[in-house]
């Protein structure tokens, strides 16, 4: 829980009584390898922080292509935000790349604390606007503008550690590229 409440506490200051009522709305849950955390299709109601693992956020193109978005791996939170707060069904599947462990809560009990504390309000405002205003839109954009080697640099500072940690075919899927150009990238380097 240490892990949890100091990721909490880095977006901003969570009062004792606070964490202890984000503590109560908290349980823990076991993802195994190639399990899913969500499918694509189903009403997410959960956001999980990730204690332990690695997940890949994807879907899969008419072609049946896998095109990853994002990897969530230790101290991340992870949710299929969009159809959370719209509660429809996902477009994406949230994948177990390594067994797992996660702190799990419910998404309406967590809007009801939030009510209650402006101090997790306020958690909740720095998080969205991290990681799904500025973060997404220096995402957009490098996914536009860079060539397949500038995004594959910029892979490797977004997510350091994680290279070693996938496999070749998921990089390449993240840099929607083929895994064959990934190890012509790899060998200029």
């Amino acid at each position: 829980m240490d892990s949890f409440v100091k990721a909490l506490n880095s977006y901003a200051p969570l009062s004792a009584a606070c964490i202890t009522e984000v503590i109560k709305i908290v349980r823990p849950k076991t993802i195994l390898k190639h399990d899913f955390l969500l499918r694509e299709g189903s009403i997410p109601r959960t956001i999980a922080f990730v204690k332990k693992g690695l997940f890949s956020y994807y879907y899969t193109t008419e072609e049946g292509n896998v095109v990853i978005k994002k990897f969530f791996a230790e101290n991340s939170f992870v949710a299929s935000t969009s159809a959370l707060l719209q509660k429809q069904p996902s477009l994406f599947n949230i994948y177990a790349l390594e067994d797992a462990e996660v702190l799990e809560y419910d998404f309406s009990a967590f809007l009801q604390l939030i009510e209650k504390f402006p101090d997790l309000a306020m958690f909740y405002i720095k998080y969205m606007e991290k990681h799904w205003i500025i973060a997404k839109e220096v995402l957009e954009i490098t996914a536009k503008y860079q060539n397949a080697k500038e995004r594959y640099l910029a892979f490797l500072l977004r997510y350091p550690g994680l290279n070693e940690r996938l496999k070749q075919h998921h990089v390449a899927s993240y840099l929607g590229i083929t895994p064959t150009q990934l190890s012509r990238i790899r060998k200029e380097l």
